[in-house]
């Protein structure tokens, strides 16, 4: 019974300094790991924040490009029937958002959704603006419907698209 008592005031105090050693070897280890994972996630922002800003530019110029003022005023040069207009309109503007669709993986599904929205509206407004014309209607008619239809409207997505983007560029940087 003696050697039992001599064998636990032994294994007690060495199982508590082993417990110790393994507490402190651990909390130092994770503490290491902590630093290798917060140098990586630096060395990556450093990285990846221009790249997503570079992709909000892209953004916003093609927000801007598919505005149907700038649209018009770029494309039109007044030698178009307004049917071969609008499909010139109409392929500018799937070419405009096709060459920027990788953006996407630098946005936030939410600002996404404004972008691709921004575009369906807008290839919707010049098929809207060109179903009242005649076939002998040249881009001119096509271009002032165009404006027209786009003065009317108090509050335009592209612009609703844009202070979004704008906004969301804003809280991240």
């Amino acid at each position: 019974m003696e050697v039992f008592y001599e064998l636990l005031k032994i294994t007690i105090p060495a199982a508590i300094v082993g417990y110790l050693a393994y507490v402190l070897v651990r909390s130092f280890l994770q503490s290491k790991l902590d630093e290798v994972s917060f140098a990586m996630r630096q060395k990556n922002q450093e990285t990846v924040i221009p790249i997503r800003l570079q992709a909000y530019e892209r953004i916003c110029l093609l927000l801007e490009r598919i505005n149907p003022a700038n649209l018009v005023q770029r494309l039109n040069n007044g030698e178009y029937s307004a049917e071969e207009f609008q499909h010139i309109l109409i392929h500018e503007i799937r070419e405009e958002f096709n060459h920027n669709l990788s953006q996407q993986v630098y946005m936030s599904s939410e600002a996404w959704t404004y972008v691709t929205t921004s575009v369906e509206q807008v290839i919707s407004e010049v098929n809207a603006a060109s179903n009242g014309l005649t076939d002998k209607s040249t881009s001119i008619d096509l271009a002032k419907s165009i404006l027209e239809n786009q003065s009317q409207k108090e509050v335009h997505i592209l612009t609703e698209s844009l202070d979004f983007v704008k906004k969301e560029i804003q809280v991240l940087f």
